[in-house]
């Protein structure tokens, strides 16, 4: 090799390594976009009892047996869909959870934290209600899958729902390991054939983040019978909640 070359080779291959660098180290701020507060009253806002960090929890309350719990986005202001939620499901207590880092919840987000976290918030709830339905929406698939694999949800009900983060971003960055480079992987399709709860999968037809194929995967890793999928017609990744047919497919059976 001609020495322009090599040395056009070994700049080329440092630059790739720092790239590489760089995405490694700043892959979190490149998954969540935390919310800095959240829209309802602080007065229907409960704290989870977890050491060291103080995680909000946006509610409404309710006595009774059914309880909803509702895990957003990864740029979700949770509390944004409590009115909906709670004129949708009147007899359910309604949960949603703030992130480590989102609506004021301290501490900074990870796929660990979230995972306890979560486990955390469904153990609260249910020692009250013991019929608990749980709601992931994007990211929040992934934290609804892993927390329906380990404990006793009534229902469950994924929203524009992926296989694994792992695979979203090496659609996102072809060119990058990023198999080798990512740290909270979110993979659902591990998790899905340990769930035992009734499972509802509601897909976007126009998602321009999380291709059907991948959807359809992670379908395909729960138990035979347990899911159904329904395709919301002219809808997006973040606008599928403005179908008609969106509440009322969250208040059914699956």
């Amino acid at each position: 090799m001609k020495r322009p070359l090599r040395v056009l080779f070994i700049a080329l291959a440092i630059a790739y390594v720092a790239v590489c660098a760089n995405l490694y180290f700043s892959q979190r701020s490149l998954i969540y976009f935390p919310t800095p507060g959240f829209a309802n009253d602080p007065a229907t806002t409960i704290t989870l009892p977890i050491a060291n960090e103080r995680v909000f929890v946006s509610t409404r309350p309710v006595d009774g047996p059914r309880a909803l719990i509702y895990f957003g986005g990864n740029a979700e202001d949770v509390s944004r869909s409590l009115p909906s939620l709670s004129e949708s499901f009147p007899d359910h207590a309604i949960y949603l959870l703030h992130y480590r880092g989102y609506g004021g919840s301290s501490g900074s987000p990870s796929e660990e934290a979230l995972f306890s976290d979560a486990l955390a918030l469904f153990d609260e709830v249910r020692s009250k209600h013991p019929d608990s339905n749980v709601i992931g929406r994007r990211l929040g698939s992934g934290v609804a899958v892993y927390v329906a694999s380990l404990r006793p949800v009534a229902r469950l009900v994924l929203v524009t729902p992926f296989d694994s983060m792992q695979e979203i971003a090496a659609l996102q960055y072809p060119y990058f390991p990023v198999r080798w480079l990512l740290l909270d992987k979110f993979e659902s399709w591990r998790y899905a054939p340990r769930v035992t709860a009734p499972t509802l999968i509601l897909a976007a037809e126009h998602d321009e983040i999380v291709p059907r194929a991948n959807t359809e995967l992670l379908q395909s890793r729960f138990k035979s019978g347990l899911t159904s999928m329904h395709v919301l017609a002219g809808t997006g990744h973040n606008t599928i909640s403005s179908s008609r047919e969106y509440m009322p497919l969250l208040k059914g059976s699956p």
